[in-house]
């Protein structure tokens, strides 16, 4: 867990303090991620975390122990942390990088090579045709792979992430979104999520932290977030569509009906979110869809007005 109390940080050049009063608790095991306009403060606040950046007033507990308390380098070794640039080390191959907390640590070259392995299938790498490959011969979304391996390298309980797919297209990044989601559905971390999308943010968080000028406005889930604004700032900030952003965070089996329907001419996939089935609807002009499970089975049927119930 990751508590944040009455946190403040003042640049001596600036008029106006960057994070100011802030109090954050991240539960155990939760996404949370931090979002608002440039310069609102939130890559600040995660900095401070880990001792990136040192606050000027407050305090900052990980796991129960007051981080500002313990020397910063070694904090940093049990805390993961992904960039948008990835920022691995060119000499270094795929292997040595992902090594690189490890060996800090201590660990002995069996136990590396095994964890080494590990995490490369976690992310859906082949460790054989990875492990001696350098950093310029990978795609960008492989990079950005390497790089979450190499900040869970040492297993650490807290994962600090600014911008991790900034840099993607749209495609991969909406793929690399949904691949990490199921990598922490199989190894329990707390994440703390830095982003300027609220796309990627609705998708990934478990609670979303809105920030505006240093301060946090709202902090709640997704669907609060989308169904309930706190002010004028907030629906403004996630868009007069909110009410559609929302349909993403319900799948097709939220809202299917049992039995078959003759005007169904079209199929979607039960675990398809209804956003997308929304799209189908309007792009095939229908109000109906029938829904197929994993094996393609027909099991019921999806109604524009079941959609718009949620």
């Amino acid at each position: 867990m990751i508590r944040m109390e009455n946190v403040t940080k003042h640049y001596a050049e600036a008029a106006m303090p960057s994070v100011e009063n802030l109090t954050l608790e991240v539960p155990e095991g939760s996404i949370v991620a931090l979002i608002g306009p440039s310069g609102c403060g939130k890559t600040t606040t995660m900095r401070m975390i880990n001792r990136l950046i040192e606050p000027t007033e407050g305090r900052i507990f990980v796991n129960g122990e007051d981080v500002t308390h313990v020397d910063p380098v070694q904090l940093r070794r049990h805390i993961g942390y992904v960039i948008q640039s990835v920022g691995l080390f060119p000499h270094m191959t795929i292997a040595e990088n992902i090594a690189a907390v490890p060996n800090l640590l201590g660990w002995d070259k069996a136990r590396i090579d095994r964890r080494t392995a590990e995490l490369l299938d976690l992310v859906g790498l082949d460790p054989k045709d990875m492990l001696n490959r350098y950093p310029r011969q990978l795609s960008g979304g492989q990079r950005q792979r390497i790089g979450v391996a190499r900040a869970l390298a040492a297993d650490p309980a807290v994962l600090l992430m600014d911008e991790p797919f900034g840099a993607i297209d749209p495609i991969a990044r909406a793929r690399l979104q949904d691949e990490f989601r199921q990598i922490l559905s199989r190894v329990r971390k707390t994440v703390v999520l830095v982003t300027h999308d609220l796309d990627e943010a609705i998708r990934l968080g478990d609670r979303i932290a809105i920030m505006r000028d240093g301060r946090i406005v709202q902090y709640d889930t997704p669907d609060a977030i989308l169904s309930r604004p706190a002010d004028d700032f907030v629906a403004n900030f996630v868009g007069i569509d909110r009410a559609i952003k929302r349909l993403s965070l319900f799948s097709v089996a939220d809202a299917a009906l049992a039995g078959l329907h003759a005007g169904a001419a079209s199929r979607v996939a039960a675990s398809v979110n209804l956003r997308d089935a929304l799209s189908l609807m309007v792009a095939g002009n229908t109000d109906v869809l029938a829904v197929a499970g994993e094996d393609g089975t027909v099991t019921g049927h999806l109604t524009r007005e079941a959609i718009f119930s949620i």
